[in-house]
């Protein structure tokens, strides 16, 4: 047996345990859940099927780690020194991270060792704000008043995160929760539960305090839906769909807890024909099939100004042929398997759907013939418009829906006609055009002249139904603290209400 041979015999053996109060625990229920890889259908884990009774656990550990330690009111120095020990520790164990997620997700596993050192980042990053967490003053409410504004970090968050980037969502809120000075309780999805337990062992090894990280496996009920409505949980923390989403927002009406939602996207990329056409090419192939689709900034929709739509459609398919699907263990591949079969149905309704509303089926639309896993080929539909339901809905997969626009003016009607607003690419060399839609597109995040690119410092989140709050950057520590008011009264109270 080869080493590669011998570490996914491992994984594949691999018998996780949840991590609640500083303690690696079985589920009160004795009962585990399995994973078989989407991509080579053997079994990729183990895993405790998490009970009502476990949460409660975990919130209750979490409860006293914030009331009771010190954690809250540690120096940022000391809650910096232990995200950059974590930080340390993902970087650490990259391979055997990258790996572990590939076969429980299906991602291509040079895609896979990217998003482990984006973890990297995020963590390095969040250490930072550790100790630039402040609030504010004001010296100009008169010589017998000073006011001062405290920010302080909210209490217990609840973390909910998917299936499509399992370590990178969970270090997009997590690390930040921590610097904030709040405690916490993951509940990673049930198709991808393995990175984030991993990273439940880096935390052990931070020297955190017990409690401060709890995680528990399971399903969205009962452990999701326990965790959301639970009374001594101060903030809900959730990456997901929309759907979804919204019985989160239900279920904080038991005590009004706060929210962050990062919801559905229906992405377009706006093409102009005085762009760098061949990156715009490149882009929008990427922004479509990259994570197989399965992205909420996936750039699902092109919109192509008229006069290049034909040109520019055909060398969008040519450039599609050349993309490899297959073993996402492959080096070269650059889409891997279909998460689930459900998902692929789904995708493949939608595709079936279009034709029956009178789209094109320019490219794919089939299930690629493999001996093992779930694989959908890159798929592109034209004749599409703004009423039918690929262009209006969520797919979730390798699926391009191109419509084209007349002018400005019809360009930003189309990318605004959807429920969402999360992310836009707009391809122009035009500066006054980039301006003017960047402020009409009603969406979180506008790219000019490129598409999905990220960094820790810059904020994340949706408009309208994308999402609630954001997430990185200094807003996105600012998400996880409450503001309170102190005003101070300098000397004698003179004012009197009753002489």
């Amino acid at each position: 047996m080869s080493d590669f041979e011998a570490q996914l015999d491992r994984i594949s053996k691999k018998k996780y345990k949840m991590l609640i109060d500083g303690k690696w625990e079985n589920t009160s229920s004795k009962k585990t859940f399995s994973r078989k890889s989407p991509s080579h259908d053997i079994v990729v884990g183990h895993y405790q099927e998490g009970t009502k009774e476990d949460v409660e656990k975990a919130v209750t550990a979490a409860r006293a780690a914030f009331d009771s330690s010190d954690w809250a009111v540690l120096s940022g120095s000391v809650r910096a020194k232990i995200l950059l020990k974590i930080a340390g520790g993902i970087e650490q164990r990259l391979e055997e991270l990258a790996l572990v997620e590939v076969m429980e997700s299906g991602k291509p596993i040079a895609q896979a060792r990217d998003e482990i050192r984006a973890t990297v980042e995020l963590w390095e990053y969040a250490a930072t704000l550790c100790r630039h967490n402040h609030g504010d003053s004001h010296n100009t409410l008169g010589k017998e008043v000073l006011g001062l504004i405290l920010r302080e970090p909210i209490g217990v968050v609840g973390i909910i995160t998917p299936w499509n980037f399992p370590l990178l969502i969970v270090s997009q809120k997590l690390p930040f929760a921590l610097a904030a000075g709040c405690t916490s309780v993951v509940k990673p999805s049930e198709l991808t539960p393995g990175t984030t337990l991993i990273l439940g062992e880096i935390i052990q090894n931070s020297g955190i305090p017990k409690g401060v990280v709890n995680i528990v496996t399971g399903y969205g009920f009962p452990v999701g839906s326990t965790l959301a409505g639970h009374l001594d949980v101060d903030m809900i923390s959730f990456t997901g769909s929309t759907v979804v989403g919204k019985k989160i927002v239900v279920a904080s009406q038991s005590n009004l807890k706060k929210i962050s939602l990062e919801l559905g996207g229906k992405n377009p990329q706006i093409v102009f024909p005085d762009c760098d056409l061949d990156a715009a090419v490149d882009a929008v192939v990427f922004g479509v099939y990259f994570n197989m689709g399965e992205c909420c900034n996936s750039g699902s929709r092109l919109l192509v100004h008229e006069s290049i739509g034909e040109e520019f459609t055909r060398r969008v398919i040519a450039l599609s042929k050349k993309v490899k699907v297959g073993n996402p263990l492959d080096e070269t591949t650059k889409v891997g398997a279909i998460i689930s079969k459900e998902q692929l149905d789904k995708v493949l309704g939608y595709v079936e759907d279009s034709a029956k509303e009178g789209a094109v089926l320019a490219l794919g639309g089939k299930r690629a013939q493999t001996k093992q896993g779930r694989y959908l080929e890159p798929t592109i539909i034209t004749a599409v418009s703004p009423k039918m339901k690929v262009a209006r809905e969520e797919v979730f997969g390798p699926v391009l829906a191109i419509m084209t626009f007349k002018n400005e003016e019809e360009a930003v009607q189309l990318a605004n006609d959807t429920i969402y607003g999360l992310s836009a690419g707009i391809w122009t060399s035009d500066i006054t055009t980039a301006l003017n839609l960047s402020r009409k597109i009603k969406a979180g995040t506008i790219w000019v002249n490129s598409f999905m690119d990220g960094y820790p410092e810059l904020p994340f989140g949706g408009y309208k139904q994308s999402g609630v709050g954001r997430e990185l950057g200094r807003f996105g520590l600012e998400e996880f603290t409450e503001l309170k008011t102190v005003q101070l009264h300098i000397g004698k109270r003179n004012n009197r209400w009753i002489d």
